[in-house]
């Protein structure tokens, strides 16, 4: 005889009694763990053990929960036990609403300390001055490619990399009314623009397409104005009481963007290795002919791929350029270690700009 709705609420209270004290006892060993690092003065962050932690149960799940929302409800746990000890304060850009918030809370999990900043600029100034322990900033796009005051930032900054989160981007168009007609300004970051061209030549041909700070930003005047529309998320349109005139306008369907998280070495060493793990890398070689080319015998030959090759000029008025790489692996891994040791033999300018465990 099937089960009754009150007899089914009856037994989802009890589970329900049964997860509370199930987290409370793991909250508590948390604490403990926290006290032993505390002691030996290690950081209460690591990632590379979270990302272990949640494969783990990935692999090991036999129910109905799929592999993104087990994920998504152990970072949240582990975020809140962590919150115990100490709340990371996370750099982004803001204000609120924007996907690099997203990306800092699909990192993180909510309970951080949260430290909107007006530019990329910023994130960096407030992660190197102690105003965040963390910043978050994009680096690749799969419509744009890569974003360059991003990369360029890097070049001379003590921040590293230690993470990284790979973001499904949707872009909506947002207004204070709910419809398309009388739209005279479209307000969004450059990013945006780019990759919503097509749509906006064909529904908003006329439309001015003006360049701001951060798409939530371009979501707080489209609220000021009712000719107005922003480009951005649905958590930045419910944040300024605006509609969604038209969802999902970017040009390609998939369209991921890459984040990474920074941090002073002081703050987090470099992660062990997780066993999904990446080398960012900036190098310059003499100009002399095949230089380029002799940068990736050493990746080829000890069996290391490499998934990012970007150039940036160098501003130095001589045609040099800097070229970002990154390249799968952990440098203790030997094959990793050797191969890197031998780029950097040919190299003019060689600087490891962190090594992370790969989103999902």
């Amino acid at each position: 005889m099937p089960k009754t709705l009150p007899e089914l609420r009856t037994q989802i209270d009890a589970v329900d009694q049964e997860l509370l004290a199930l987290l409370s006892r793991r909250a508590q060993l948390a604490h403990e763990v926290g006290e032993i690092k505390r002691v030996e003065k290690s950081p209460v962050f690591r990632p590379e053990r979270e990302a272990q932690v949640i494969r783990g149960l990935q692999d090991r799940n036999a129910g109905p929960l799929k592999a993104p929302h087990i994920a998504h409800i152990w970072r949240e746990i582990m975020s809140a036990c962590r919150a115990l000890e100490a709340p990371q304060r996370v750099a982004y850009l803001g204000p609120t609403g924007t996907f690099s918030e997203e990306a800092a809370l699909q990192f993180f999990g909510s309970s951080i300390e949260r430290v909107p900043c007006g530019s990329f600029d910023e994130v960096f100034h407030a992660a190197t001055s102690g105003a965040a322990e963390y910043g978050i900033v994009p680096v690749e796009n799969s419509t744009e490619g890569v974003v360059t005051r991003s990369l360029d930032l890097f070049l001379n900054s003590p921040l590293h990399i230690v993470g990284e989160v790979s973001l499904l981007v949707r872009h909506n168009l947002l207004r204070l009314s709910a419809s398309l007609e009388g739209i005279e300004v479209v307000c969004a970051h450059p990013q945006a623009l780019a990759q919503c061209q097509g749509w906006l030549s064909a529904h908003l041909p006329n439309a001015e397409r003006r360049a701001v700070a951060s798409n939530a930003e371009g979501a707080r005047l489209a609220s000021t104005n009712p000719a107005w529309a922003g480009i951005a998320s649905e958590r930045a349109g419910a944040e300024f009481g605006l509609h969604v005139v038209s969802p999902g306008i970017q040009d390609l369907a998939i369209n991921r963007t890459r984040f990474a998280v920074i941090c002073l070495p002081s703050v987090m060493d470099a992660p062990a290795a997780s066993g999904k793990d990446h080398v960012s890398l900036v190098v310059s070689v003499p100009n002399r002919p095949g230089a380029v080319h002799d940068l990736l015998v050493p990746l080829k030959k000890h069996g290391v791929s490499m998934t990012r090759f970007e150039s940036r000029p160098a501003r130095s008025g001589q045609w040099d350029y800097y070229f970002y790489i990154d390249v799968e692996g952990h440098p203790s891994q030997p094959r990793m270690a050797t191969a890197l040791g031998e780029l950097q033999a040919l190299c003019a300018f060689y600087k490891v700009l962190g090594t992370y465990a790969t989103g999902d």
